[in-house]
């Protein structure tokens, strides 16, 4: 007199499908020109039917679109169970086609992701990635937005500085840096003594070894705890998800 398990596993799809669809937003954002952090390969894209230049996304996109469609189902279940007496009634035959059609959308999606995101094998027998990534943009991006600025703050803080004191003198040297039109590692240890000059205690736990944490490999490693960005930690968590998934 229920559809419970239906319900449940649509309900399963619809919160993979979510997360897919957000990967799918990063790799749209991120293969962009604006952006251009990566290049996917050419048998998930196509061309546009005006733009010779343009190069679609075509798999993130539908896989996004498709998103909609598992809602949908997972929806159409709970509404065709909502207003039912506690018996079995012909309505529930309506069941069918959002259930196998949210399995043949998480089905088809995963194979196809799973393609794009590994890899292939080229005629000349090099293993060549289906998501390229464009290790320079990604670094040049990494200079914009004073991406250490907290840790900065977590210097001083380290330091015995206040977090409050620390968040206002960090401030300061930012406003320095966007005045300079340069990010914080590139201003020397005396202006930012003269930046933070205005918040008591700041300028006497400043030191050269503040340059260590400034650089976003420094940033990277200071979070060496498990879940960090720490390189190991990032390494250990991707071998702990592939043992899960052996």
């Amino acid at each position: 007199s229920d559809r419970d398990f239906a319900i449940e596993f649509c309900a399963a799809v619809s919160l993979l499908m979510t997360h897919l669809s957000r990967l799918s937003e990063e790799l749209i954002l991120w293969m962009s020109p604006r952006v251009g952090f990566i290049d996917l390969a050419d048998r998930f894209c196509t061309g546009s039917s005006i733009m010779p230049q343009k190069k679609n996304p075509d798999v993130p996109e539908l896989v996004r679109g498709k998103t909609g469609r598992a809602n949908g189902n997972l929806v159409s279940l709970l509404t065709l169970m909502k207003g039912q007496p506690l018996a079995y009634n012909k309505d529930n035959q309506e069941d069918k086609e959002p259930l196998f059609d949210s399995a043949d959308t998480a089905i088809d999606t995963l194979r196809i992701y799973a393609d794009m995101m590994g890899s292939r094998v080229e005629a000349n027998g090099e293993k060549v990635f289906n998501v390229r990534v464009k290790q320079e943009a990604m670094q040049a991006a990494l200079t914009q937005g004073f991406a250490t600025a907290t840790d900065l703050a977590d210097y001083l803080v380290k330091k015995g500085l206040p977090f409050r004191d620390a968040h206002e003198a960090v401030a300061l040297a930012v406003r320095v840096a966007d005045a300079k039109g340069c990010d914080l590692p590139q201003i020397p240890l005396d202006e930012l003594k003269t930046a933070m000059a205005h918040v008591a205690g700041a300028v006497e736990r400043l030191d050269a070894d503040v340059f260590q944490v400034l650089t976003v490999e420094g940033s990277l490693a200071s979070r060496d705890h498990i879940g960090g960005t720490a390189p190991k930690q990032v390494r250990a968590a991707i071998a702990r998800a592939r043992s899960r998934l052996a």
